[in-house]
């Protein structure tokens, strides 16, 4: 029996935002890695794991994976929270790598083996008009991607007005751009329709909202988007209002993806039961590991939506890598959000999967295939912004009166 012998936090990037749980176990040179990445709280992720979960860990089975996971997710009694599932989450993750070193294998040949040679991508274009934005698209679509999302500058671009012309009471708190949902309405269709003008009607586009809109500003933007044949829409409406769904259903058929904020099962079931959405979005560390997102793909299969396991800008090279398991052994699989590594992020990390001609590749090495360099990690941590990052607030958009935009 292999026991757990000590778990430990491995903090790297430049502004060391990604944290890297190592679990080491009784058996020489035998450990797992997971993603406890958290960009905004990489503290209390830490401290849930540091001070609440490796406590009772040390000793137990590090193959008990199953039973591990029930004993974490009760740990504090209270459940469900972003720091504690994306604690489980890493640890969770670490187990199966250690499991497939065991056995010999790559983790997606435990989960059943390969439904498909590598993992379709999906590419992140960008642009402050019309024009860069085709120019964003083209060099993906040279590059492999037959899938891209498209977006005017940052979220909610295409609604955001200078604040001087935007009326606003006259002892507005300081802001230099405020969002107006009905620019935003105005803005994103046209959009679609520029781009199938130029793209023809072959291209497979998505768009991501990020949550910027009212209920009834959802309802309408599917609707209007329609005529343009989205993959799917992304993030239409924010956790708090996914009852709205059923309203998008019943008159809109452009596909919804949702999840990119969901850390509970509460938050996802009714949306995948009652067939409300199309591809399910969880971050696979933020839905609590590869055990807990392995049970949302097959109830997700049962119903018909497909996977689009949530990456980002963020996000680092093992969580990415527990994703592309997944995504190799479930059938339901629809598509992978890409991550853009510098080279020598990619370098702390052996065994990183390959980004090729929009398509993620496995290698055949145990377990998840990744390993960390600790000493490469450690190098690419600047001390300045690593300190900053512990006061780094999401950013807040607001309106013209001064209501906050929350996503």
């Amino acid at each position: 029996m292999t026991k757990i012998k000590r778990i430990r936090l491995i903090r790297t990037r430049h502004d060391a935002s990604w944290s890297i749980v190592k679990v080491e176990t009784d058996q020489d040179g035998l450990y797992g890695i997971g993603s406890a990445n958290d960009y905004f709280n990489p503290g209390a992720v830490a401290a849930v794991i540091e001070e609440l979960l490796a406590p009772t860990l040390i000793g137990r089975d590090a193959g008990a994976i199953e039973d591990i996971w029930q004993s974490m997710y009760q740990s504090g009694y209270w459940r469900n929270g972003s720091a504690l599932m994306t604690a489980i989450g890493s640890i969770d993750m670490a187990l199966w790598d250690i499991k497939g070193k065991e056995a010999g294998m790559p983790v997606y040949r435990l989960l059943g083996g390969p439904c498909r040679p590598a993992v379709p991508c999906y590419a992140h274009a960008s642009g402050r008009d019309i024009s860069e934005l085709t120019e964003s698209i083209i060099r993906y679509r040279e590059e492999g991607y037959s899938v891209v999302r498209c977006q005017l500058g940052s979220y909610g671009g295409g609604g955001f007005i200078p604040a001087d012309q935007a009326k606003r009471p006259t002892n507005a708190w300081p802001t230099k751009v405020i969002f107006d949902e009905e620019a935003y309405l105005e803005a994103i269709p046209n959009m679609f329709e520029q781009l199938r003008g130029h793209f023809g009607p072959d291209a497979k586009f998505t768009h991501d909202v990020h949550e910027h809109l009212s209920p009834q500003g959802a309802v309408m933007l599917s609707k209007r988007l329609e005529p343009y044949r989205l993959f799917f829409l992304e993030d239409v409406l924010p956790p708090e209002q996914i009852a709205w769904f059923r309203s998008i259903r019943q008159q809109s058929t452009t596909p919804q993806a949702m999840g990119e904020l969901f850390t509970s099962p509460h938050e996802w079931i009714p949306l995948i039961q009652e067939r409300l959405i199309d591809y399910i979005r969880v971050r696979v560390s933020k839905g609590g590991g590869i055990s807990a997102c392995r049970k949302l793909a097959a109830f997700a299969e049962a119903h018909g939506v497909r996977t689009a396991w949530q990456e980002g800008g963020d996000n680092d090279p093992v969580n990415q890598a527990a994703a592309m398991h997944l995504d190799m052994a479930v059938w339901n699989f629809g598509i992978q959000e890409d991550n853009a590594f510098r080279a020598e992020e990619l370098d702390a990390f052996p065994g990183h999967a390959v980004l090729k001609g929009g398509h993620l590749y496995a290698n055949e090495r145990p377990g998840l295939g990744v390993d960390i360099d600790e000493e490469k990690a450690a190098k690419l941590v600047n001390p300045e912004l690593q300190t900053r990052m512990y006061h780094k607030p999401y950013p807040i958009d607001r309106k013209a009166d001064g209501t906050i935009v929350r996503p």
